[in-house]
């Protein structure tokens, strides 16, 4: 183990986020970011990865799971054309109305949801079109490739990064509020002081709460 000194826990941290719009364990984590915003001095930065392209050369997954990930492209090509066009602090906004859209309100995974989260956030509707359009590829497996060289290929959304260091999750259930999201956060932060430390895990024995 490195020597390494106590976190100032009053400075501000950074939280790079990596999401892909489709997960709901992915948008609880979200969720307690935004949650821990209110109780804690982090600054979250958003960024799109991609199960989709994380699981393209995988035949260890089920027949289902390969359908739904054909359904997968196009939320986040959406948003990688709406950081091109507009810059990347929007993507916080519209990883918002996506997420609400999908997981809060229940509404598919199509087209028209995704005009109405862009134009939730005053975007402009007609970059859904990127969706069913390769163009942006390039630049979603690029933001893809810098999530999975922090962490390795073994993990799914979110992946995050603060303090030098980065790691999958945490996956939880329901969404921490208030100073529960604190005491994560603490936790996470601590076990990410702890040169070495790889993971914990247990099976998780229920469905995701989105709201």
């Amino acid at each position: 183990m490195t020597n390494q000194s106590p976190v100032d826990r009053s400075a501000p941290v950074t939280l790079d986020f990596w999401f892909d719009p489709l997960c709901p364990w992915a948008w609880i984590t979200s969720r307690w970011v935004h949650e821990l915003t209110r109780v804690r001095n982090v600054v979250p930065q958003w960024h799109v990865m991609s199960l989709a392209v994380l699981n393209e050369n995988n035949d260890d997954i089920s027949d289902s799971y390969r359908e739904w990930l054909t359904q997968a492209w196009g939320p986040v090509r959406v948003c990688i054309a709406a950081a091109r066009a507009n810059g990347d602090d929007v993507l916080g906004p519209l990883y918002t109305a996506i997420g609400e859209r999908l997981h809060v309100l229940g509404e598919p995974n199509e087209r028209a949801t995704l005009e109405a989260a862009l134009a939730d956030v005053g975007l402009d509707a007609a970059l859904a079109a990127a969706a069913e359009s390769a163009d942006d590829d390039d630049e979603l497996r690029a933001s893809h490739a810098d999530a999975m060289a922090l962490v390795g290929t073994d993990v799914g959304t979110p992946v995050i990064r603060f303090d030098a260091t980065a790691f999958f999750g945490p996956v939880v259930t329901p969404i921490p509020r208030g100073e529960d999201a604190g005491k994560l956060w603490d936790a996470v932060r601590a076990i990410g002081q702890v040169d070495g430390f790889f993971e914990l895990k247990r099976t998780r024995d229920r469905k995701p709460q989105t709201s």
